[in-house]
């Protein structure tokens, strides 16, 4: 049985950096890119909306509203995680 995707990036950052993760939604992390030297989890948008409407019962719109205003367009700082918007 493969890890839990969280426990995949951790293994995978270098051990003096702490990620940052959003919570609730390990299912859509990707992996991790580098920021201007520090690594940072990186979440696939499309999924965390899938997470919201499934697990929220939200519709599209209010799930994608709530995704741009609380989570993509959060900045937490340095470590804040990525959205990733695939082709």
């Amino acid at each position: 049985m493969s890890k839990p995707f969280r426990e995949r990036c951790i293994d995978m950052a270098d051990e003096s950096d702490s990620l940052l993760f959003a919570d609730g939604y390990d299912e859509a992390i990707v992996g991790i890119a580098i920021r201007e030297g520090v690594e940072i989890v990186v979440y696939d948008s499309d999924k965390v909306i899938r997470i919201l409407r499934r697990r929220d019962g939200m519709s599209v719109a209010d799930a994608n509203e709530f995704f741009d205003f609380n989570i993509g367009g959060a900045w937490v700082g340095e470590r804040t995680p990525l959205f990733l918007k695939q082709i």
